[in-house]
């Protein structure tokens, strides 16, 4: 792998800063942006406590919804890699669907419009993340999961404001390639999972049970929903080893999903977690609450295809990994 010039945006984040850590080791330079919503600049730092970049030349703490902030950084690089959105738990995610749609979608064009300006002359590459919440809501309505294909993307019906605004920028990131010529590769994550994490209350399923297991008896183990939902749980190290593979050989391939063909469903997760502690925990589930889809997994026939992916990291592995991340976490306070 040659080296290259590459920002990450969102490069705070779960996977994000995973990604960075793996660049680097390659021995590429990496520009971050991120507004730390949700990511932490701490997340960059080594197992020494040492960020593996630059922080007062690469790491750019940017509002990527405002217009032309991210020009000066695009012109830097050869690659983006655009993993910045606005995203937490179901509820939030529910709560907040306008704001949401309406960030997503300033951040999403925001970005493309500053590579699109830089042009083919400049950029080498551009990598844009999107998410199976995508997927038509008719094929997510059963719990019994049939594999997604890429082509059953449209016609286009996603349940939430978060999955239309991520298809917005995926549609426009086929624009950007076809009127620029700049290569472009678009990866559909399934439910991504790992450390480091946000495990407060605007965080998703599996970090949300795991704090509740770790806390438990002074919070209680309530489950959203049935917990018979399900979904394509795919661990961030996984994730990171698509986008690296994407960077070498996934350009101008069209939308490949990332994500394993089993479905488990949350009641499983919150099972397997209550055995990882050790703890004898009630399981209630409240089905006062939301639980979005009904179930979902990949067809991932064309990552395995093109880009030579196959998810690597067992569920119960990466669940034990993480448990032990956010006790450790809580327990320093």
């Amino acid at each position: 792998m040659e080296n290259k010039k590459i920002l990450v945006t969102g490069g705070c984040g779960m996977i994000g800063s995973n990604l960075v850590k793996r660049l680097v080791e390659q021995k590429n330079e990496v520009y971050v942006a991120d507004n730390l919503w949700r990511g932490k600049l701490e997340y960059l730092n080594d197992e020494d406590g040492n960020p593996v970049i630059d922080v007062n030349t690469h790491f750019f703490h940017i509002d990527l919804s405002i217009a032309d902030r991210a020009d000066d950084i695009v012109r830097k690089v050869d690659y983006v890699v655009h993993l910045a959105d606005i995203v937490a738990g179901i509820d939030y995610v529910f709560g907040n669907q306008g704001e949401l749609y309406r960030m997503n979608h300033l951040i999403n064009s925001n970005v493309i419009h500053s590579c699109r300006k830089a042009g083919k002359e400049r950029l080498k590459g551009f990598v844009y993340a999107g998410t199976a919440c995508s997927f038509p809501a008719t094929r997510q309505n059963s719990l019994e999961a049939v594999p997604l294909k890429e082509e059953e993307l449209f016609p286009a019906f996603p349940e939430s404001g978060y999955g239309w605004s991520k298809l917005g920028g995926q549609i426009e990131t086929g624009f950007l390639e076809k009127e620029t010529g700049i290569p472009c590769s678009i990866l559909m994550f399934h439910n991504v999972y790992g450390t480091p994490c946000d495990y407060g209350e605007r965080s998703q399923v599996i970090p949300a049970l795991i704090r509740k297991a770790v806390r438990y008896p002074q919070e209680d183990f309530h489950v959203w929903g049935s917990g018979r939902q399900g979904r394509a749980f795919v661990h961030v190290d996984d994730v990171v080893n698509a986008l690296c593979l994407t960077l070498e050989k996934g350009w101008g391939q069209g939308v490949i999903q990332i994500g394993p063909p089993v479905c488990t469903s949350i009641g499983e997760i919150a099972e397997i977690i209550v055995n990882i502690s050790g703890k004898d925990i009630p399981i209630f589930y409240d089905t006062s609450k939301p639980e979005g889809d009904k179930a979902r997994c990949a067809d991932y026939t064309k990552a395995r295809n093109i880009l030579g992916w196959e998810p690597q990291v067992s569920l119960e592995k990466g669940l034990k990994q993480q448990y032990d991340w956010i006790k450790r976490q809580i327990e320093k306070g």
